[in-house]
């Protein structure tokens, strides 16, 4: 079986979204040409924004192709937008469903049949608060691996202005950001696509997580760099973790709590709270009366 789409509905998209999108944002493009004009491709992009899959489906259609997105499932239950995404040939990606793998079995067939799949190795809107690239997840380099699919890295810059992400980080950069949506003054969306990320050394080796672990960490090392040059800035040397940060959260919360003293038993009926040096009034009366003498 194939990978389906219909020609109608591509060609419905493009009459839509191109001018629309010519005339809401202004563009910095830059290695247009390191896209494959045809064959199976993965593009690995950055994640800053919701809006930056639109900016970066702008790039790559004129650079020659159309690109296919994997998909939250849920979207293709919603009426037009669901007709929409199966009609150019978009990927539904289940989750925490056992049926989940299928979307990876179709991304494999949409390579075969020479289709543009863009990645986004992170997974979602990075949580740097710089908004640099975060470590990435494994599926780019196994599907790469798998089907020998070259990999071009592609960075984006801007739309973090024109719609920041609203669960960002509340310091650094991303804290700076207005929350929302701002089409005006017009936003300039950088994007830059370098050439293919070469993983020859990793070819024929088993897919074992250290092997994807490496394989991907060159493929951030690519869309990071690139980013450095949109940027002008030098990338950092170590890439934000995501998931390391949230457990060191979630253990420094439990270590606040368990420093919090519990609270004192009460005491039982009939018995006198015990008063300053934790004394009862009749110890402290029995204590007077010996220092008396009496």
């Amino acid at each position: 079986m194939s990978h389906g789409y219909s020609p109608r509905w591509r060609k419905l998209t493009i009459v839509i979204l191109r001018p629309l999108l010519f005339g809401l944002l202004k563009r910095d493009w830059r290695g247009r040409g390191n896209v494959p004009g045809k064959g199976g491709v993965i593009i690995a992009a950055n994640h800053i924004s919701e809006s930056d899959p639109l900016a970066l489906a702008h790039f790559v259609y004129e650079s020659g192709r159309y690109p296919v997105y994997l998909a939250k499932s849920t979207l293709f239950d919603v009426k037009f937008i669901g007709s929409v995404l199966r009609g150019t040939g978009q990927i539904p990606v289940y989750r925490d469903r056992a049926d989940a793998s299928l979307a990876l079995k179709d991304a494999e067939r949409a390579l075969l049949d020479g289709e543009c799949l863009m990645f986004y190795p992170e997974g979602s809107c990075t949580r740097d608060p710089e908004l640099w690239p975060m470590t990435g997840q494994t599926g780019v380099a196994r599907m790469a691996l798998t089907t020998g699919a070259k990999v071009v890295p592609v960075a984006s810059w801007g739309a973090h202005e024109l719609m920041p992400y609203k669960k960002g980080e509340q310091k650094g950069l991303a804290g700076s950001l207005k929350k929302g949506f701002h089409p005006l003054p017009r936003k300039t969306m950088k994007v830059i696509a370098g050439p293919p990320v070469d993983l020859s050394a990793y070819e024929g080796l088993p897919l074992s997580k250290e092997t994807l672990r490496a394989a991907t960490g060159d493929i951030m090392a690519a869309i990071a760099g690139l980013l450095g040059e949109l940027r002008g800035e030098e990338p950092p040397k170590e890439r934000y973790d995501h998931h390391l940060v949230l457990e060191e959260r979630r253990r420094a919360a439990r270590a606040a709590q368990a420093a919090v003293p519990a609270p004192a038993e009460p005491a039982e009926p009939g018995q006198a709270e015990p008063g300053p040096g934790g004394r009862t009034p009749a110890a402290r009366g029995t204590a007077d009366r010996k220092a008396d003498g009496s």
